[in-house]
């Protein structure tokens, strides 16, 4: 980094002084340090405090402890930057050198950690814009930033965690949990409500005993009990819920929608394809034999029995409108097939999307056995082969555990309400929570019409909400409360892993490898710095309250912009 020292630590703005560091108090001189080097910051105060005043070069040297060598040095290297004067003065006084030290760092966490920007490109930004005359822009120089924010970026996140985590209020959450591959395995675990990402790193398999060893450490020193592990079919993932954490493992509803996509998909496509080519050659059949009537209407006739035009053309019609209806049966097939994957997605909740009732898990079970069917009828219909038929069965297997994750919600849910009055926890299921539940899902479908359908579902449920007679007000309010925490319980994808994986794999494709150190510094980023559109950050939504600001943190640790090197003339 910087050899001149730190500087502008807490500088909350450019355009000020930086309040917190004495040495930018312009009317009282600093003491001389113990080193005659002198930092950065400090050079720009005694500069701007001589071009201010009216002490000569001597006397201000004597009066600062400064070499009047020294000053003389300063002030011609302010004076030889090749930039217009008022320039100059600016990017040597305090409130330039907190600019550029804003901007450098700000530079470098929103482009190489945040984005997948290169050192390279900033470079090439600060020599475009003029700055490499006030700031070391050269490859170099600009990794070394970049490692020192990646490392301070590290140590941010190791502090605020337990930090937050003392103040936090004792929660039950659900755990998702998938791996990647870069090409090691990396373990990633994420609470969906928050999208906090309790787990991200590198480990030398993906057995249920890494899993459960990895967990231990990620939770240790969190106020936090897991009560659900939510993930794919991977045995050792399923151990580990059991035997590890000792919660029940919830199927993830994507991986039993791909199944059946996979299986199924690839040779309908290809079905109507080939229904669609015959079509095209009985289409192309019939224009010939038309061409040939017309040929043959325009020319004498010619000896012998003429050829029956319009028997053959009739045929050929015939022949298409056959390959139209096989076309049309194989798109409907198709589209059949597609309705009965989305449907499983929509039947797979505790309670109905078009009327917001409340569904038991017999109930769910009703409906995504009938699913299936229709699946395995079409399947049949379609005469798909042995392979895809296996892919339908792998995925109906999952169902049972489907079942029981909306089992296991409604369970959640008595235990939640069992001190109360019979009349308020039914009620209470029918409007509020439901209200709750369905707005959450709202936000997470696709398509406007979508989610306006389910905010007025949601709505209409939730006015019909009110305080049953008898009831108290603060219990009426603890249930208010309750169903806001309780309508985010029921958790049927890892969705949110499969994302985050998405983004490491993007990362990964373009550094071609992933340092602990830079994984270790990712994870920070997406926890702490990272906001919804709402501005809070994971880290605010999982703790419950806000952590400190990671770039002020990071002005106050990391050192001010270097110097450019003192450029050397080019050999004759």
């Amino acid at each position: 980094m910087n050899g001149e020292g730190r500087g502008c630590a807490n500088e909350p703005h450019w355009s000020q002084a930086m309040p917190d560091r004495d040495v930018l108090d312009l009317t009282t001189p600093n003491p001389t340090p113990a080193s005659p080097r002198r930092s950065r910051p400090d050079v720009a105060v005694l500069l701007h405090a001589f071009t201010q005043g009216t002490l000569s070069q001597r006397q201000f040297a004597d009066q600062h402890g400064v070499a009047r060598s020294t000053l003389q040095h300063w002030l011609a290297r302010k004076e030889g930057l090749d930039a217009d004067p008022f320039v100059s003065a600016f990017f040597e006084s305090p409130q330039g050198l907190a600019f550029v030290h804003r901007l450098v760092l700000a530079l470098h966490l929103v482009f190489t950690q945040q984005g997948p920007c290169g050192v390279r490109l900033i470079s090439l930004f600060l020599r475009l814009v003029g700055l490499d005359r006030v700031v070391a822009a050269s490859t170099g120089s600009q990794h070394a930033v970049a490692t020192a924010v990646t490392g301070a970026v590290v140590t941010f996140g190791r502090q605020q965690r337990p930090q937050l985590a003392a103040a936090m209020t004792p929660v039950t959450i659900t755990v998702c949990q998938d791996e990647t591959f870069h090409p090691q395995v990396c373990l990633v675990a994420i609470e969906p409500v928050s999208n906090f990402l309790l787990l991200e790193r590198y480990a030398a398999n993906r057995d249920a005993a890494t899993w459960t060893a990895a967990m231990g450490e990620a939770l240790s020193g969190l106020p936090v009990t897991v009560v659900q592990a939510v993930g794919d079919e991977a045995k050792a993932l399923a151990a580990h819920a059991r035997d590890g954490l000792g919660v029940p493992h919830g199927p993830d509803l994507f991986h039993v929608q791909h199944e059946v996509s996979r299986g199924t998909a690839p040779a309908l496509a290809g079905q109507t394809r080939r229904a669609e080519q015959e079509l095209a050659r009985a289409q192309a059949h019939t224009a010939g034999l038309r061409a040939a009537q017309a040929q043959d209407q325009g020319q004498p006739r010619s000896p012998g029995r003429p050829v029956d035009h319009a028997k053959w053309i009739a045929i050929a019609e015939q022949q298409e409108r056959v390959a139209g209806e096989q076309v049309a049966a194989a798109m409907a097939r198709q589209e059949r097939m597609r309705e009965a994957i989305r449907g499983l997605g929509t039947d797979y909740h505790p309670f109905d999307l078009a009327t917001g009732a409340p569904q038991s898990d017999a109930e769910v079970e009703r409906r995504l056995v009938a699913r299936f069917t229709e699946i395995e009828q079409i399947a049949a219909e379609a005469g798909l082969s042995e392979s895809c038929r296996a892919r339908i069965a792998k995925a109906r297997r999952v169902l049972a555990g489907l079942v029981a994750a909306v089992a296991f919600f409604w369970v959640r849910v008595r235990t939640r309400t069992a001190g109360w009055p019979a009349l308020l926890a039914e009620h209470w299921r029918q409007t509020l929570l439901a209200g709750a539940y369905l707005h959450r899902v709202a936000g997470q479908a696709s398509g406007a019409a979508a989610r306006v359908a389910l905010r007025e579902v949601a709505e209409a449920r939730e006015r019909r909400a009110c305080r049953p007679p008898g009831v108290e007000v603060a219990v009426w309010e603890e249930a208010v409360g309750a169903a806001r925490e309780s309508g985010t319980w029921f958790q049927r994808s890892s969705s949110c892993v499969e994302g985050r994986n998405g983004q490491l794999e993007l990362r990964h494709h373009s550094l071609h490898r992933l340092s602990d150190q830079k994984l270790a510094a990712l994870t920070v980023i997406h926890n702490y710095w990272i906001r919804r559109p709402d501005g809070t950050t994971a880290a605010e939504r999982f703790f419950g309250r806000k952590p400190a600001d990671l770039f002020e943190w990071l002005l106050g640790e990391i050192d001010v912009p270097a110097r450019p090197a003192r450029r050397r003339s080019k050999a004759a």
